[in-house]
């Protein structure tokens, strides 16, 4: 095994990314925050967006469905940046130690097309990437192997010397099969730094 690439999925690795950080400003009663976020803006629904289903359409989907939340689904775009809470640090910083011994830096996002801008703009960190591929620019999503194919055609780079990262075992499993070399990050707990140190990234 000779690693040349690392490929660091951003929502839960990367970044701290939750509805929660938002709606938790409009909901005084948590217990009614976690039934508009399980029966009105879903996870399901957010993943059409990562599909790349446009904010526009999504959002006067579910208005059109849900006329009297329009004002609650109206925000989880405008205030979107505020669902990313900080970076998850104990691993960015990682990432200039790992550009300075040499190895590829991508990213490979579900993520919003139209959103992916408010990431890209905020954290620095993305200043050291070599690549990304983002889900909602391609319209399709992990773990749909095609998506993985995208990156590795357009960077000229083998599965077989990437390390693949991401907080979603879906994902994982799919990585695995392409041939990636890959760490399960899934959150708390899990050590990155020790992780990479096994694979003698750093």
């Amino acid at each position: 095994m000779h690693i040349k690439n690392v490929v660091f999925d951003f929502g839960g690795v990367l970044i701290d990314w939750n509805p929660r950080y938002l709606y938790q400003e409009f909901f005084d009663d948590s217990d009614q925050m976690e039934w508009f976020l399980s029966n009105i803006c879903t996870q399901e629904w957010n993943v059409q967006q990562d599909a790349g289903r446009t904010i526009k359409e999504a959002t006067e989907t579910l208005v059109k469905r849900y006329p009297e939340y329009e004002s609650l689904i109206l925000k989880y775009y405008e205030g979107f940046d505020t669902m990313m809470n900080d970076e998850i640090q104990s691993n960015t910083k990682l990432i200039p130690h790992i550009k300075k011994n040499g190895y590829g830096l991508y990213g490979l996002t579900n993520w919003s097309a139209e959103t992916i801008q408010y990431a890209t703009e905020r954290f620095s960190f993305f200043k050291l990437l070599d690549g990304m591929v983002v889900s909602g620019v391609e319209k399709v999503i992990k773990p749909d192997k095609k998506i993985y194919q995208i990156l590795l055609d357009r960077f000229k780079i083998q599965a077989g010397e990437s390390l693949f990262i991401d907080d979603n075992i879906d994902n994982i499993h799919a990585a695995s099969d392409l041939g990636f070399e890959t760490i399960h990050y899934f959150g708390e707990g899990c050590d990155l730094k020790e992780q990479l140190r096994k694979f003698k990234v750093l």
